[in-house]
């Protein structure tokens, strides 16, 4: 009677180890839904790889590893191609939202500010926050100038007069010397436009002169030309 009883033991006890090794080979039907995109999966961690184009997101639940194919990697993780497989790695910040690569973000989750490919919860010093993009933006550099000096002579291409209009310019210069008030100044110098006298002086003389000789001559070939006939 014993002997029958752990015959039948021994007889269950081998059928259910049976079934565990198929439910572990085999993938079932329903639960191939959950492995759309894989070319291995598992019934206990999902895929295993991908097909070609498609990335491999995993991720954990305690001691549970999971894994399924998507087409593109989800907030909080980026791409990376791969001979063999593509994969979703997670950024390193867990306030990145999308990131290049695993310590450089270029979105962050709300209530954070970007700022050099970092995440903070409030903007550095010397910088300013965006609201509107929630980025950091660095403060503009003061420009401290002195007074404006005074307009030049009016002048056309360094002439002050024989033209109708000219332009006059006048400069301020950068009170502290250094490379970086000489970049924050933008407005060194204007200029705008000037009238000039069209005739320079004494031009006057001299056009009145010309002009009689210019009268003389034709008065003198007319006649030559009457004497001719």
């Amino acid at each position: 009677m014993q002997w029958v009883l752990f015959l039948l033991l021994l007889f269950v006890n081998s059928m259910e180890m049976l079934a565990q090794a198929r439910r572990k080979k085999r993938v079932s039907t329903t639960l191939f839904e959950n492995c759309t995109g894989c070319v291995m999966c598992s019934e206990d961690n999902g895929c295993i790889s991908c097909q070609q184009r498609l990335f491999l997101l995993i991720w954990r639940d305690g001691i549970r590893q999971y894994g399924a194919c998507v087409h593109g990697c989800p907030p909080g993780y980026f791409g990376v191609r791969g001979q063999e497989v593509n994969r979703c790695i997670k950024c390193r910040s867990p306030s990145c939202d999308s990131c290049f690569s695993k310590d450089f973000c270029m979105k962050c989750k709300e209530q954070f500010y970007l700022h050099k490919g970092k995440c903070f919860s409030s903007c550095p010093q010397d910088t300013v926050a965006l609201h509107s993009t929630r980025e950091c933006q660095g403060k503009p550099k003061k420009c401290d100038v002195g007074p404006w000096g005074s307009w030049s002579p009016c002048n056309n291409q360094g002439r002050t007069c024989g033209s109708k209009w000219g332009s006059t310019t006048r400069v301020r210069e950068v009170l502290r010397p250094s490379k970086d008030d000489a970049a924050a100044c933008q407005t060194l110098s204007e200029s705008r436009k000037c009238r000039l006298k069209k005739i320079c002086p004494g031009e006057k003389k001299e056009n009145k002169k010309n002009e009689k000789r210019e009268r003389k001559q034709r008065r003198k070939k007319k006649l030559e030309s009457l004497m001719v006939i």
